[in-house]
């Protein structure tokens, strides 16, 4: 099975020779499902042809804003938007949350209230969810027809699920431990005050369910109907 990989930002180039870029985080996170992977860096304005190049898609997370103005964000709205009218799997993961919800008419914001970094916990149904989380956009108008799967009071619409072919995590779940605490240690001392950065990096240290979101979305990808 095909999945397209629509890589929509670069790891910071201290971390990429020990964790590669986000074409092998990717791969190690959805590893031992016999995926094939087709790359294509859209942030280099490298986008397929269309949605009948692969079997299922994923959007990755990117340190830019879906509101920017950058080339490439116009035509992979409308790719978002070819791959969902196709009925093909699409998946996305922070900033791929957040682009697949503008593309399909919903609003994302910087979110005054700061940033949402470190181990955090959702409300998703009758269980909690507990994922690594490096933001400050978030979707703060979901597009219709959109279910929440995943909240919390910072982050009222933290996954979303639109139908049975389409479902986003605003949070992590490819980042290990160890990657979102060199990346904080880099990227948090320029934008988050050392009482945040410190309390952040503290909450690292506890469990997460990153193993389980993995299977989810790997089933997903493959064509099962997940519930949240």
């Amino acid at each position: 099975m095909k999945i397209g990989l629509l890589i929509t930002g670069h790891v910071p180039q201290q971390l990429r020779t020990v964790y590669g870029d986000y074409d092998r985080i990717f791969r190690r996170f959805l590893d031992g499902n016999d995926f094939e992977f087709r790359d294509f860096f859209v942030v280099d304005n490298h986008l397929p042809a269309g949605p009948e190049v692969a079997d299922a898609w994923l959007i990755t997370g990117s340190r830019h804003g879906v509101y920017e103005d950058h080339p490439w964000i116009p035509p992979l709205e409308r790719l978002i938007r070819q791959i969902r009218d196709s009925g093909k799997p699409l998946v996305g993961i922070c900033f791929g949350h957040q682009i697949i919800a503008q593309a399909l008419g919903g609003t994302v914001e910087k979110y005054p209230g700061g940033w949402a970094v470190g181990r955090t916990t959702y409300d998703s149904g009758s269980d909690a969810l507990t994922l690594n989380a490096w933001h400050q956009d978030q979707v703060i108008a979901p597009p219709p027809g959109a279910e929440v799967i995943a909240s919390n009071d910072f982050c009222p619409f933290a996954g979303l699920r639109y139908g049975d072919t389409v479902l986003t995590y605003q949070a992590h779940p490819e980042f290990t431990t160890d990657y979102a605490r060199d990346l904080a240690e880099i990227r948090g001392p320029t934008v988050l005050d050392d009482e945040t950065l410190q309390r952040s990096l503290a909450s690292l240290e506890g469990p997460n369910d990153n193993d389980a979101i993995a299977a989810k979305i790997a089933a997903f990808l493959s064509g099962a109907k997940v519930t949240a």
